[in-house]
């Protein structure tokens, strides 16, 4: 089956009939009559992606006006907001503003109802200080604040930015996301065997090495001759890099142990198909129960790069897997790599110099036994 177009969803019902709606983040939800790419089917796809997005229409007559909320409005309608990933940046942007703007200060004013036009720097080190407790939260709040201020000069609500001169806050883990070892590997496959949503899912990123707004939306029909052909998501409309990943065996077998009758492989209970932050939330369970509640499915991106450096692939080949358009990015997941590994091969090549430059102390130790 062709590939469905961008933003269309389907699953078989329990009649067996096959259902597409048109799901974007921000707009109407929209069913889609016949199959894809059929006349009825792309008039109604064409209507459902011209109409505009109904979260910038919420509330509008009571925004007040030049308000952080009102700046938050403009920045959703901008090129440069509608240029980041739709399944996952722009959602992420959007909860970080959305929360903001319901905050309250001390006298319960919201904070999207403050004026965009006086806000300074001190303010955002002062709601940046209140969030120091989770450093990436507050370094995601600068971050968008910096997106939106570049509206605001555009629109001559202001002529500076505040952000600048901000100072992000020091993380605490440096290392990012926990990279899945092969024992938890292990641990999880005990706890979810073959056959198991859960083992498919981690099977999933563990050989295709793509993150979680990924996996969710593959399916059959994307292998042809047990090549995946993928473009990643995050960079879908910046690079549009197009991935062929090799089905691996393992992988393969998993497949055909859990059967589906949907477009793609993974769906929740009620046969939907998963939105990205629906399955990290699942999947957290999953690791859960498992004992492993310090994994998370990125981890499996950094394990399979890793896996695939311990096989002896140089970058550009793991790349050629793992969709990273940055070498240096790559780079930075594969040095976490399990040095142990790394230190007994360093051992082993010692020990084998030391047995060839000093065979008459070997010889002797040898003859005294004897």
């Amino acid at each position: 089956m062709a590939r469905p177009p961008k933003y269309v969803h389907g699953f078989i019902d329990r009649h067996g009939k096959p259902r597409f709606y048109f799901r974007r983040p921000g707009f109407k939800k929209v069913a889609l009559p016949g199959l894809p790419w059929s006349p009825e089917f792309m008039a109604k796809y064409h209507q459902a992606t011209s109409t505009k997005p109904v979260t910038s229409q919420i509330g509008a007559d009571k925004v007040v006006a030049r308000s952080l909320r009102a700046l938050a409005i403009a920045y959703y309608e901008s090129p440069a907001f509608k240029a980041l990933d739709r399944d996952s940046t722009q959602g992420v942007y959007r909860n970080i503003i959305d929360k903001l703007c319901r905050e309250t200060d001390k006298d319960g004013q919201p904070y999207g109802d403050k004026s965009a036009v006086t806000l300074k720097s001190h303010h955002i080190e002062k709601m940046m200080d209140e969030r120091a407790a989770k450093p990436d939260s507050a370094n995601g709040l600068r971050k968008v604040l910096r997106e939106m201020m570049k509206v605001a000069k555009k629109l001559g609500w202001r002529e500076d930015d505040p952000t600048q001169g901000v100072k992000k806050l020091k993380p605490k883990k440096k290392a990012g996301f926990h990279r899945w070892t092969d024992i938890e590997i292990a641990t999880f496959e005990k706890r979810h065997p073959v056959g198991s949503r859960a083992r498919l899912a981690m099977a999933l990123g563990l050989y295709t090495g793509q993150a979680r707004q990924d996996v969710v939306l593959m399916g059959e029909q994307h292998i042809t001759e047990e090549v995946l052909d993928w473009v990643r998501k995050k960079t879908e409309d910046k690079t549009g890099l197009e991935l062929a990943i090799p089905v691996h065996p393992e992988l393969r077998r998993i497949i055909n142990a859990t059967p589906s009758r949907h477009l793609t492989f993974l769906v929740t209970e009620l046969g939907a198909p998963f939105t990205a932050a629906g399955f990290g939330n699942w999947f957290r369970d999953r690791c859960n129960e498992a004992g492993l509640k310090h994994c998370a499915f990125h981890g499996l991106r950094k394990a399979a790069a890793t896996r695939l450096v311990d096989a002896g692939c140089d970058v550009v080949e793991a790349a050629a897997i793992t969709g990273h358009a940055s070498l240096k990015e790559l780079q930075r997941y594969i040095e976490t790599r399990d040095r142990r590994r790394a230190a007994r091969r360093a051992m082993d090549k010692l020990i084998s110099r030391t047995e060839v430059s000093n065979p008459p102390a070997r010889f002797d130790h040898e003859a005294k036994k004897a």
